[in-house]
């Protein structure tokens, strides 16, 4: 198998400082604060946060390369006898600080596992791209969908249906019987065939900006309310329960001994949990909560 390190790595570290340039100007205010780290073990990464800025509340937009040994419990997990292992990605979580303002995620990884002559025995791509909005604006969700869309259609007319399809699945808090947002697309161990895995990828990695920052233009202006304010954090509690009972990522980067506060930078800095919490009948809110109990095809 031919690996695609050299190459991705170099398509993340230039995705994470184009997505951090574009997120800076829409600022207007807060600046990213950069984080180099090493893994013990193997590997490291670059961290990089906004806090309190005049748009964005909390943005984390972290690359990593790591390597080393999986544990008995990932090589469980992967359904692999091999040990040896390398990963690198893109990760990103940004919470804006206006509730008209969707929450946005994506993540683009790649996996290679090799033997003990250290020969390339398996590969793959995975990731996607994920919408949280706490009021639902139906032209939002048709403008995200529509831009992952035709990077799908490049590829085949049946991708874009099925990265939904398993977005919808994974993104989905089943404690609570509700997805976390409105979904987008999700894709895991992706081989390299005919360099779909890596064409995939990097194609979906560069639609992000033109899918979400139109989103924060139109909305970021509008006037919100204290109520409206708690809704949102109300909101981001589910979120934070998805990111520790369900997420991957976050499971792999624990078990594997990666930097926890990367890991974490996920995590909004203002959220609440409420005692049995229900919205009007009628309103906005409970619009969303009904929007979540089942997926959507917003294109």
């Amino acid at each position: 198998m031919n690996s695609r390190k050299t190459e991705f790595l170099a398509f993340i570290g230039d995705l994470q400082n184009n997505i951090c340039k574009a997120l800076e100007d829409e600022d207007g205010k807060a600046l990213f604060r950069e984080d180099q780290w090493h893994r013990p073990g193997g590997g490291g990464g670059r961290t990089r946060i906004l806090t309190e800025g005049k748009v964005f509340e909390k943005a984390g937009v972290n690359t990593s390369a790591v390597h080393g040994e999986l544990p008995p419990s990932m090589q469980a997990y992967l359904k692999t006898n091999h040990q040896r292992f390398f990963a690198c990605g893109i990760s990103l979580v940004i919470h804006p600080f206006n509730p008209f303002v969707p929450t946005v995620h994506a993540n683009y990884r790649y996996f290679e596992l090799y033997d003990d002559s250290g020969d390339v025995v398996d590969l793959w791509f995975g990731g996607g791209a994920d919408l949280t909005p706490y009021y639902l604006f139906d032209e939002d969700a048709v403008h995200f969908h529509s831009l992952h869309k035709s990077v799908c259609d490049r590829f085949s007319p049946e991708l874009y249906s099925q990265l939904k399809r398993a977005c919808d699945a994974y993104f989905f808090n089943h404690h609570r019987g509700e997805a976390r947002g409105i979904g987008g697309l999700f894709f895991d161990r992706m081989n390299d065939a005919d360099d779909r895995g890596f064409d995939v990828a990097t194609a979906l990695g560069d639609v992000f900006i033109p899918a979400y920052l139109p989103l924060v233009m139109q909305r970021k202006p509008t006037i919100f309310t204290d109520e409206q304010k708690r809704w949102q954090e109300i909101r981001r509690g589910r979120y934070v329960e998805f990111n520790l009972l369900h997420d991957k990522g976050t499971l792999f980067g624990l078990k594997t001994n990666g930097r926890v506060e990367s890991i974490l930078m996920s995590l909004p800095a203002t959220v609440r949990w409420e005692y049995d919490h229900h919205p009007q009948p009628g309103s906005p809110e409970e619009r969303l909560l009904n929007v979540l109990k089942a997926p959507v095809d917003w294109v």
